[in-house]
């Protein structure tokens, strides 16, 4: 797409979330005023900390519960995401096979009954999310990536998902770009939501169940108390017994997790609404989640009023972690996606974008979460989801719980749980470190070879394979 083109596609694009645009009002909740109390202090509004507060008033209806969020609910990583849904808790099939080939039937068992029970839950409380499992296909872009999607599919078939490899015709037959080459078409493992009607959706569920939610109101340090723990905010204080850390991609209010939590910025477009005829252009009937096997890749789908919505490529890191809503790359990146949905579906020139937006990603050096406990076991956590959050953050939850409780459970017993990732060096180290690391993922792109530093990541269980 010509750079005038690109510019005239994007003039009218809001930098607001789609997602958050399409569903109706709600009601706000007060900050913490004064000073409260309850039984377990949830502190983010986002998936992680509404599945936290939900799992425990299930579990015990009468345990006082107060999430804290500094500022909308479920209006971060949680409303302005792709609406992908996964049953993976590893960052994919072969990530965690190369991790934990031991535990990989129970971590997929795991993975599966997590999203058979968000689904369960949404349907038993009336929420229509859009939730639709319909798998994805993943598309190949270079001759070089067919070699990785037929030993990708070998592997989904040994571990009993339903997948079929496509040649260039069925792939480009299903739906219809002259960019692909081929494709693996996963049938199972999850597929998509609308992620504003979900988390609105658990917001409800949680108002109904009785948890206690307050709006603008960030914690500004957390310590012991005598009776457990206290959270102080800008106009009073939660005493609570108990704990649960939430905060993901934002500064972290354990100093330790600093170590561990990279925040990325991630990018979206969405399209104005397809006519008949392009929606017919493209084919695209099983309506599946689309992406292709590049580190730097794209993830694209269609939205429940019929617009593409085309995510991701740039993952732009900052230095000291830094998200700026300003920053010039952003409209490089914006405009990067833009040129590339038009070579995806030449046969959609003249489609302008509605929406552009971008959020934090919380990243953690093996891209799977990190779990454990603070303030003397009082506090749980669950940070770094890489991506996967809008599924595996329930998981994540009920995890946090568990530890809370000390007591054994199915998953608290997995490796994914127990071992900590390597943590990233820090400033000013870091932040050129990751640059090469992304250099060296982009030269993998470019030539299809995996070079000697990003095998030496992988021996020491870093998980840049993505």
């Amino acid at each position: 797409m010509a750079g005038d083109a690109v510019s005239a596609a994007l003039a009218d694009a809001e930098p607001t979330p789609f997602w958050l645009q399409d569903i109706p009002a709600r009601q706000s909740f007060d900050p913490v005023d004064g000073t409260l109390h309850s039984d377990l202090l949830v502190v983010g509004g986002g998936f992680t900390g509404l599945w936290a507060a939900i799992e425990a008033k299930r579990a015990d209806p009468s345990r006082e519960v107060a999430v804290l969020e500094a500022d909308r609910l479920a209006e971060a990583a949680s409303g302005r995401n792709g609406g992908f849904i996964a049953e993976s808790l590893t960052h994919g099939l072969a990530h965690g096979v190369a991790m934990w080939p031991d535990q990989m039937p129970e971590l997929l068992r795991q993975g599966r009954e997590n999203l058979d029970e968000i689904a369960a839950i949404l349907d038993e409380h009336g929420i229509d999310a859009h939730l639709q499992r319909r798998g994805k296909s993943v598309v190949a872009l270079k001759p070089a990536q067919l070699d990785g999607l037929a030993r990708s599919c070998a592997l989904h078939l040994a571990h009993g998902e339903q997948a079929e490899l496509l040649d260039r015709d069925q792939a480009q037959a299903d739906v219809h770009s002259p960019t692909y080459l081929g494709a693996l078409r996963v049938r199972t493992g999850g597929g998509t939501v609308h992620p504003g009607l979900l988390a609105h959706g658990l917001i409800d569920i949680a108002a109904r169940l009785g948890v206690r939610m307050h709006e603008h109101s960030p914690v500004t340090r957390l310590r012991r108390a005598s009776a457990g723990l206290a959270a102080a905010t800008p106009a009073g204080e939660v005493h609570a017994r108990q704990a649960v850390l939430a905060t993901n991609a934002f500064p972290p209010l354990l100093r330790r997790l600093r170590s561990w939590i990279v925040p990325v910025a991630d990018h979206v477009l969405v399209t104005e609404p397809l006519s008949a005829e392009q929606r017919a252009s493209i084919g695209w009937q099983q309506e599946q989640g689309l992406t292709d096997p590049g580190n730097r890749f794209h993830y694209y789908r269609l939205t429940p009023d019929g617009r593409i919505l085309f995510g991701g490529y740039d993952a732009a890191y900052h230095v000291g972690g830094r998200i700026h809503a300003d920053d010039p790359a952003r409209m490089r990146s914006y405009r990067t996606l833009a040129s590339h949905v038009q070579s995806t579906f030449p046969q959609l020139e003249g489609l302008r974008f509605s929406h552009r937006w971008f959020g934090a990603i919380d990243t953690t050096s093996r891209f799977t979460p990190l779990f454990g406990t603070a303030l003397g076991g009082r506090a749980a956590y669950a940070v770094g989801f890489t991506g996967l959050g809008v599924g595996s953050s329930r998981f994540g939850a009920r995890t946090a719980l568990d530890l809370l409780d000390q007591a054994p459970t199915e998953r608290t017993g997995l490796r994914l749980v127990r071992r900590r990732p390597v943590p990233f060096p820090p400033e000013p180290i870091r932040y050129p470190l990751i640059r090469v690391t992304q250099a060296a993922l982009e030269a993998e792109d470019r030539t299809g070879i995996r070079g000697p530093y990003l095998r030496l990541l992988d021996r020491l269980g870093v998980g840049f394979d993505s």
